[in-house]
């Protein structure tokens, strides 16, 4: 009889979370589908119209980590409801834009009100479900988010050509306003993770001095090669497979999704996978060396267009099952309470990543060399395990106390 309604209320954190998630990264990848409409409308260069994203996904990067303490200290309820709040207005009120200059300051306070969603999600989802669920309560809140990266593009196009750019910016923020007064209704089901008040085993650390230890720097840099290798096949896994291998532009198109929807089903995998073993850095470890002798395999061996399609979607599957255990692992070697600063520190090295990699890969392609493109992803993935395994064996010596603050 107590296992419905516990199950019940956990399926109803995991939507809400989930589904805030989801919009964080709707939002961001609305933006570029804007800028045709808005160059006509503003007349305004095309890198006037970057900028536009990079005011919204460099303050979501920068601002993670400040909130994250915020959020450990004063709960993360709050945030979540404001920082919703403030990303969802702001997309609207761009509707109403008449100066480019308006939609700059726009983008920005949606980038912070975006920088919540990281340490206010893990935090809820750490104190409010069981622990033999959180594989799978991670997996799906990384799954929202990866599909609306997938949903923004041709829901934007379609309702641009319906009803122009004002009227579905003007949607896209409204829609988030049920989310908001949803989490005030059910505010009392999300809780936080408790700090742990009787440490006495060494002096306590401060937050930021505890994110300078090694298995947060690790784990940042974990994140951070992660990012980097991701970035590189999206930008430009195309190019490489028609240069290189000799595709055309439509079926090199349908290895890029077909990596892309690999990598988000095997994300679900993960989860179901984490939630069974206690085995987190093995499998991670051998998932991620299982992808990139694949992306090798594509880069180094002569295949049919079916053949390469296959395997870019199952290296896709490995490594999308490859970030549960990784984000678990990280929860693991939180200090409890401290869970929000933790996820705000270290995702903020994905979008450092996926910022460092498109310039110096697209170099390699001017250089006559996209070949080495698919190489240096692989071994990217494989440089990053050193993180990831030195990163977990320092978190398990000593749990290192985090002073309350």
């Amino acid at each position: 009889m107590s296992v419905m309604p516990a199950f019940g209320r956990e399926t109803r954190v995991n939507l809400l979370i989930g589904t805030g998630h989801f919009f964080s990264h709707f939002y961001l990848l609305c933006l570029p589908l804007m800028f045709l409409q808005w160059q006509k409308t503003f007349g305004v260069s095309f890198a006037q119209l970057g900028l536009a994203i990079t005011l919204m996904s460099g303050a979501t990067g920068l601002l993670q980590t400040p909130v994250g303490f915020l959020v450990d200290r004063y709960g993360a309820r709050p945030f979540l409801v404001g920082g919703t709040l403030l990303m969802t207005l702001s997309m609207s009120a761009m509707s109403f834009a008449t100066a480019y200059w308006q939609i700059l300051i726009l983008a920005l306070f949606s980038g912070i009100g975006n920088s919540v969603i990281h340490p206010a999600d893990y935090s809820i989802l750490a104190g409010s479900i069981n622990r033999h669920r959180m594989g799978r309560a991670f997996a799906f809140h990384t799954f929202n988010g990866n599909l609306g990266n997938v949903c923004a593009p041709p829901i934007t196009a379609a309702l641009v050509l319906f009803m122009g750019w004002r009227h579905t910016l003007l949607a896209f923020g409204l829609v988030g306003i049920p989310l908001v007064l949803t989490i005030l209704w059910q505010s009392g089901i999300l809780h936080e993770q408790a700090r742990d008040v009787n440490v006495t085993r060494r002096p306590a650390l401060s937050g930021g001095a505890f994110l300078l230890t090694a298995p947060m720097l690790l784990f940042f840099g974990f994140f951070l090669l992660s990012a980097m290798a991701g970035s590189g096949m999206q930008a430009w896994l195309i190019t490489v497979l028609h240069e290189v291998l000799g595709m055309d532009l439509k079926a090199a198109s349908t290895a890029l999704t077909a990596y892309m929807a690999g990598a988000t089903s095997g994300i679900l995998f993960g989860g179901w996978i984490a939630d069974r073993t206690e085995r987190l850095l093995a499998f991670a470890v051998v998932a991620t060396i299982a992808a990139s002798a694949l992306i090798l395999l594509v880069a180094l061996l002569p295949m049919t267009q079916a053949a390469t399609i296959a395997v870019l979607f199952v290296g896709g599957v490995l490594l999308g099952a490859s970030r549960t255990p990784r984000d678990l692992m990280v929860k693991d070697a939180s200090p409890p309470g401290q869970i929000g600063k933790v996820f705000g520190f270290v995702s903020a090295g994905l979008p450092l990543g996926q910022a460092l990699t498109p310039v110096p890969f697209g170099y390699l392609i001017d250089m006559g060399r996209p070949d080495l493109v698919l190489v240096l992803v692989a071994v990217i993935l494989l440089a990053s395990l050193m993180f990831m395994g030195s990163a977990r064996a320092s978190g398990r010596a000593e749990p290192v106390p985090v002073a309350a603050e």
